[in-house]
């Protein structure tokens, strides 16, 4: 547990998800006795961080970061650094230097076992996380400790809109406010403008994709025929590109294209599932049209835009993917899967390592069993209840994840430990 006096603590926050989720940690933290800083980079961070007073504009050049930050260190006598995701590069310099000093490192990131929590982890998160060092046995050895019920995901998806809507704010303020930060650079190639526009239209399309969508869905359940997923992610996350084999997602489906023509049974069907907050910057429709007619697949190869994975799961042979979440889903219900990239839940106890036709043509069973310790493991750990964009969504964070990091130990030493803090019962984010 955390000490009642909290003074000595000096967190330094860096980039956090859009909107004011970071805005309410480092309000909390300062209320628990901590000194707070923040580092803005661009006028999207500072939008929403409503504390001037201990706001740190950055206007210099990528190239200056890496020594900035080192004297922020020093001068601020920072004890612990927050931030979303560490592999963009500010954070990953920041993050080697913060190690090098003993120096704390939060890391928040969407959730493990999305869409419903969020994943806190020290260290490094996906690739990074110390979840690709333990194995099943390890946590089942942990899991002694602990009798608690692992809770069932809602079906209720969370807070999409809130995500797109807080996506496009943020980029407004960066493409019509950042007259002070001229040399910012995002960490994504597109230029902001397009950024912009995206999700602006992304917003506005939302309820004609949505039923396009439904058609989609109720055409390949009521087809009658056998089918696997391929699992699509975003080509610019970072988890598929630090922790791929792969640089493109056409690169990813030119791959299960071949498995799927050289092994599955030729009245089976695939169906490739686009990504929630897919957005059109990469042609993906088009290539899946170009790959059906190379492999000869036209007519067995279905496109499904974004949403919920449920109805397509619960009728699915196998499923495959790069290294997304969304694997999380297909293994809580029972379904082989293989991934091509690092993924916290890629253990050889279920996660598929047969050839890809070998794959398609019988894929084996994963250990079901073992699946729900690494699932409970998690719940129990790095996974809190609830989100970063709606309000209740963030209220129902807070009230867990700021003692989480006061805490001497961090969430997966705190099980094994015996000094982790009672869960909270699952709610729905509305």
């Amino acid at each position: 547990m955390s000490s009642p006096n909290q003074n000595r603590r000096v967190f330094l926050f860096l980039q956090g998800p859009h909107g004011p989720f970071f805005n309410g940690l480092g309000r909390m933290l300062r209320a628990a006795g901590c000194t707070v800083w923040r580092v803005g980079f661009n006028a999207g961070d500072r939008a929403f961080w409503f504390h001037p007073a201990s706001y740190i504009s950055y206007h210099g050049t990528p190239e200056a970061w890496p020594e900035t930050v080192t004297t922020l260190y020093d001068e601020r006598k920072v004890t612990d650094i927050v931030l979303y995701g560490d592999t963009r590069p500010i954070h990953a310099e920041a993050v080697a230097a913060a190690k090098a000093r003993g120096i704390r490192v939060h890391v928040f990131e969407e959730g493990y076992l999305r869409p419903y929590w969020v994943t806190y982890e020290r260290g490094g998160s996906n690739g990074n996380s110390r979840l690709m060092d333990l194995s099943i046995p390890d946590m089942q050895s942990a899991l002694e400790l602990s009798d608690m019920e692992a809770p069932l995901p809602p079906s209720h998806w969370g807070d999409m809109r809130h995500h797109v809507f807080y996506g496009a704010l943020y980029h407004w303020f960066v493409m019509f406010r950042n007259g002070k930060y001229r040399n910012f650079r995002p960490h994504r190639d597109l230029p902001v403008t397009k950024e912009f526009q995206l999700y602006l239209q992304r917003l506005l399309l939302m309820p004609l994709q949505a039923i396009e969508r439904r058609l989609a869905t109720l055409r390949i359940r009521n087809g009658g025929f056998p089918y696997h997923l391929a699992l699509l992610q975003l080509e610019h996350d970072s988890s598929f590109q630090k922790h791929s084999p792969f640089s493109t997602m056409t690169e990813f489906l030119e791959e299960v294209f071949a498995g799927f023509a050289a092994g599955a049974p030729a009245h089976h069907h695939l169906v490739v599932k686009a990504h929630p907050l897919e957005d059109g910057r990469v042609p993906i429709r088009k290539e899946v049209r170009r790959l059906s007619r190379k492999f000869g697949l036209k007519g067995r190869v279905h496109y499904v835009r974004g949403g919920k994975l449920a109805a397509l799961l619960n009728e699915t042979r196998s499923a495959v993917t790069v290294n997304s979440t969304a694997g999380q889903q297909v293994l809580w219900r029972g379904i082989p899967i293989k991934v091509f990239g690092n993924a916290v839940y890629a253990k050889p106890e279920f996660v598929s390592t047969q050839a890809l036709r070998d794959f398609f043509a019988a894929a084996k069973r994963p250990d079901n069993r073992a699946y729900k310790d690494y699932r409970r493991f998690l719940l129990e750990t790095s996974q809190v209840p609830g989100g970063f964009y709606s309000r209740s969504g963030r209220r129902q964070l807070l009230r867990q994840v700021v003692d989480m990091m006061l805490a001497h130990d961090d969430p997966y030493d705190a099980l094994k430990e015996g000094t982790a803090a009672p869960r909270q019962q699952l709610r729905l984010v509305k």
